[in-house]
């Protein structure tokens, strides 16, 4: 019997805590620690898109900060094709900035104003000490996977001279023109206009795809998740709630709150309303998070355990659930 084929990324029980206060808000009662990342663990295989969904807050974009090396973590271990991002340092953590890359939410304050396209294209190739007689070729060919039209008419221009749509594309084309193993995009397409989200969001795919790209994708937005991640991890206040199939997920989710996440989903039908959100109030404040699991305080089927036990992340069926009710 074959072995199992390792994972490009693992992540094992991972950590981010950022202390936050003042001594006198400690003697009110709130704790100076934020908990945005609180014992995370999964794993990503090589050529797999995955989701990270979940409310503003949750801690997504602080896990994507975790895998690309922008953050030390507090705990834990994170694996990058087996070697431990905590011990990447000079040339070596050179040449996992190449293989790891990240698409900006902003395209408008990813770029420099004052570089031209050409420039801002050929500075992480500088950086990676490829030879100047042949960055003017890969920078047209990173434009064309992109599907922008006629790439050398843009070479010349300044960042405010493109439209937003042209913008992210130009984003993404830096973040894949070192040909990097693994991207996170995080809201690549949340500040585009709708007319235009489709068009990069099928580029974002088309280029996944052929360049057999592992992705994480980070959005609050479980529709656009569900277009570009064949699998989805849940998080809520620095934990998974729930991870697996994202079709699955969307068609019969488990936990609590990600029933409420696939409930809040517009419905394209003026005659067709919602039925109230099945959670409580907003998010509890994440110094003073609530006992047991997180969710709790907002959840309508917590019971007494619920608050004197975190729940684990269990297998349940083809996805995993931290949920005492699985």
């Amino acid at each position: 019997m074959s072995k199992p084929p390792k994972p490009l990324v693992s992540v094992k029980d991972a950590q981010l805590h950022y202390r936050v206060g003042s001594a006198f808000s400690a003697m009110r009662g709130h704790s100076s620690v934020v908990k945005a990342v609180d014992g995370v663990t999964f794993e990503i295989q090589k050529g797999e898109s995955v989701g990270l969904l979940g409310e503003s807050g949750c801690g997504k974009t602080s896990m994507g900060r975790l895998l690309l090396k922008l953050e030390e973590a507090t705990g834990g271990e994170i694996q990058f094709a087996g070697d431990a991002l905590s011990g990447l340092k000079g040339p070596a953590l050179k040449r996992y900035r190449a293989k790891a890359q990240l698409i900006f939410q902003n395209p408008f304050e990813a770029v420099n104003p004052r570089f031209t396209i050409r420039a801002t294209l050929a500075e992480p190739l500088e950086n990676a000490g490829i030879p100047a007689a042949e960055r003017e070729g890969r920078i047209i060919e990173a434009l064309e996977l992109v599907r922008l039209p006629q790439p050398q008419q843009y070479l010349d221009r300044y960042p405010h001279q493109l439209s937003g749509g042209q913008l992210q594309r130009v984003v993404m084309a830096r973040a894949l023109i070192l040909q990097p193993d693994f991207v996170v995009a995080d809201e690549p397409v949340s500040m585009l206009d709708v007319s235009v989200r489709a068009g990069v969001l099928n580029v974002f795919r088309d280029v996944r795809d052929r360049l057999n790209l592992t992705a994480i994708y980070i959005s609050h937005d479980l529709a656009l998740v569900r277009y570009v991640c064949e699998r989805t991890i849940v998080m809520y206040l620095g934990r998974i709630m729930e991870d697996g199939p994202t079709e699955d997920i969307v068609r019969e989710p488990l936990h609590p709150y990600t029933k409420a996440l696939v409930a809040a989903v517009p419905v394209p039908h003026p005659d067709q309303s919602h039925d109230p959100l099945p959670i409580g109030r907003g998010a509890p404040d994440p110094r003073n998070p609530p006992s047991g699991c997180v969710f709790r305080d907002r959840c309508p089927l917590a019971f007494d355990r619920c608050a004197k036990e975190a729940p684990a992340l269990r297998p349940a069926g083809s996805r995993k659930v931290a949920c005492h009710l699985f």
